[in-house]
């Protein structure tokens, strides 16, 4: 499964920038997730940060410690060095989601002016251009495969995620006509083909399906989950989003409240080359892996 040439431009002084492909994919997203993931393990010397997005990633470094030129020579050796590495050693996160929730769903109905079909909810809209006969098919069909965390960012602990299907079945719904000013905090949101979970309130503008009582970011640390970093998610986490119903997210936020709620979480190894030639049954070996660990 050879990957295609990597284009490497340099950005200013401090940074190189490497487009992997021009549209996501998850072997894109492999190649970048290996590379980026090689250059951190070389700990060069004057490396500053290391950014993975969806179909490219940026380093930024010192020049006057790190001559591009050798910056741009090491990835070109290990990019050499990643052909076929298709596998991937992470972990599987279960997220409980209260979808068509009371508090998005406020939100939501507030800026229907800059919405595209005013007349109904974000569920809806997305249930409609999708083929579903209703939001309910719409939300099994959100909650039934894995996603993929592809990169993490626009504000802090903000997970970007692909859904492991077929390009064909992607869910695909168009951001806003304008952004929102507000968006609750642990929203989960919908835009082109990509998941999110807003970490933060704030302004945001992809659809709203639901809410999770998980926390994602907590500078604080004060639960178990979020002592070794206050940021939960890392590129490359596989998330099994599970519905839930109100009574269950009012549980979940009173142990989180308490300190003690914990999300379930198993290591897995995800084989690129296995979701290739099985791209229904090989998400769905994985989520089981959560519950009974056959997942190998």
């Amino acid at each position: 499964m050879a990957n295609n040439p990597i284009r490497y431009s340099f950005g200013g002084d401090e940074h190189l920038f490497a487009e992997i492909d021009q549209s996501m994919s998850l072997k894109a997203f492999f190649h970048g997730l290996t590379l980026t993931r090689a250059l951190e393990a070389c700990q060069l010397p004057g490396v500053l940060d290391i950014c993975l997005a969806n179909a490219s990633f940026q380093v930024r470094f010192n020049p006057d410690v790190l001559a591009p030129q050798t910056l741009l020579d090491t990835l070109q050796a290990l990019e050499a060095d990643s052909e076929g590495d298709t596998t991937l050693a992470t972990r599987i996160i279960e997220v409980p989601v209260l979808y068509n929730d009371p508090w998005t769903h406020e939100t939501l109905m507030r800026f229907r002016d800059r919405h595209q079909a005013p007349e109904g909810s974000d569920l809806d809209y997305a249930a409609q251009i999708n083929g579903y006969a209703d939001k309910d098919d719409f939300i099994a069909a959100h909650s039934g495969t894995p996603w993929f965390v592809s990169m993490v960012g626009f504000v802090a602990g903000l997970p970007f995620m692909y859904q492991m299907v077929e390009h064909d079945k992607q869910l695909q719904v168009p951001k806003y006509l304008r952004p929102r000013t507000d968006t609750p905090a642990l929203s989960l949101g919908h835009g082109g083909c990509f998941g999110c979970i807003y970490s933060v309130r704030g302004a945001g503008g992809y659809q709203l399906f639901g809410i999770t009582p998980m926390p994602i970011y907590d500078p604080t640390q004060h639960l178990p989950y979020l002592q070794s970093e206050m940021v939960f998610f890392k590129a490359g986490d596989i998330v099994q989003f599970r519905a839930i119903d109100h009574q269950t997210y009012d549980d979940i936020s009173e142990q989180v409240k308490k300190g003690m709620f914990s999300p379930r979480i198993r290591e897995v190894t995800f084989v690129l080359a296995d979701f290739v030639a099985d791209p229904q049954g090989y998400p769905q070996l994985l989520k089981r892996g959560l519950y009974d660990h056959q997942c190998d």
